[in-house]
């Protein structure tokens, strides 16, 4: 209360969530600010996934099964419950499921859980985690900028491999799935109740073309993406956030901004984030493959503080992003799948 009301003193209108970590912070300043306490629930609804899958499934978003787990003994049950509905025999392969934290960003504690084995791997001070069932379908994020309750530019962020790259514009294969995503979207909006601001759901599309909901970030996404907008397309995606959470910009100056998607689009920017793949390394080698290729724009990766690799975690944090640019989504697509097979570290 005390710093909303500092803020409110020295002029600020509205407070934006840059990190996962600032959503319910920014939710409370908003509530003081724009003298509306209904917009801190929306915040933490936003921030935590277990409230978030129930929001979405009250709305009638299309969810897979997910519970809330306080211990293992949790995970285990929901394993075989899981497992026991897709009727699976004695000896068949148990389909996976996913464990992930209540409020960490992206791929931050997420894990692929296949046997009662791989369930002791979790450590205690990981829980309480959201449980879900897998679904089999191509992932892909969306970035929407929302101003008076309707999108005003919303970009498909194409996966290669969830965890390592990303890209965008999307392929046209994706990009063909453009008018159910928008409507989705626009049911997250309703459903969430959000007027102002900018929305960073992830959705599966199953081979039927049905499309499930994953979660949804109320704040910019990782792996970059606002910089491979501002790559492909010439905009600045944190000036239009700050123009999306203003309740006082005008609709020309909100028109006057966005680009149109896709077509406006330069050309097709990605990024691949790096993870040594040898145990001990002494320096960064960046291979020659990789920096000639004519879509290779730069990189942000540093030496090696230490020899010693830690064993990655989860979908653990890379060690540095490379950065890649060009006219052709497929050859970037194959260029940054080829990435997964480079060694960075020697």
């Amino acid at each position: 209360m005390e710093i909303a009301e500092t803020l409110r003193d020295m002029g600020v209108d509205v407070a934006i969530p840059i990190f996962e970590e600032t959503v319910e912070w920014a939710g409370a300043i908003n509530s003081v600010l724009m003298d509306n306490p209904r917009l801190f629930g929306q915040a933490m609804l936003l921030r935590d996934k277990a409230l978030m899958k129930r929001r979405a499934q009250l709305g009638g978003i299309r969810v897979g099964i997910f519970e809330e787990a306080h211990e293992r003994d949790d995970v285990i049950r929901f394993l075989k419950r899981v497992n026991q509905t897709l009727m699976k025999l004695d000896g068949d392969p148990n389909d996976p499921i996913h464990i992930k934290a209540f409020d960490k960003a992206g791929c931050l504690g997420h894990r692929v859980i296949r046997t009662p084995d791989e369930i002791e791997t979790i450590p205690d001070d990981d829980f309480p985690v959201l449980m879900e069932s897998h679904l089999d379908g191509w992932e892909f994020a969306v970035e929407a900028w929302i101003h008076d309750g309707k999108i005003r530019f919303l970009n498909i962020s194409e996966y290669v491999t969830l965890g390592y790259s990303v890209f965008v514009p999307a392929t046209p294969e994706l990009e063909q799935y453009r008018p159910e995503i928008t409507r989705q979207v626009e049911r997250l909006i309703k459903t969430f109740d959000i007027d102002f601001g900018f929305v960073h759901p992830e959705y599966f599309v199953t081979s039927d073309g049905e499309m499930y909901f994953g979660e949804v970030a109320y704040r910019p996404p990782g792996f970059k993406v606002f910089e491979l907008l501002e790559r492909s397309y010439g905009f600045n995606a944190y000036h239009g956030l700050v123009l999306a959470f203003d309740p006082k910009t005008t609709e020309e100056e909100i028109e006057d901004f966005f680009p149109k998607e896709v077509v406006d689009a330069k050309g097709h920017s990605g990024t691949f984030g790096v993870y040594p793949r040898r145990r001990v390394v002494s320096r960064l080698s960046v291979p020659e493959e990789t920096e000639d290729h004519e879509y290779f724009e730069s990189h942000e990766l540093s030496s090696p503080l230490t020899e010693k690799v830690m064993k990655r975690t989860a979908f653990g944090n890379h060690w540095g992003l490379l950065y890649f640019f060009g006219d052709d989504p497929y050859t970037l697509r194959d260029l940054l799948k080829r990435q997964e097979e480079l060694d960075f570290y020697i």
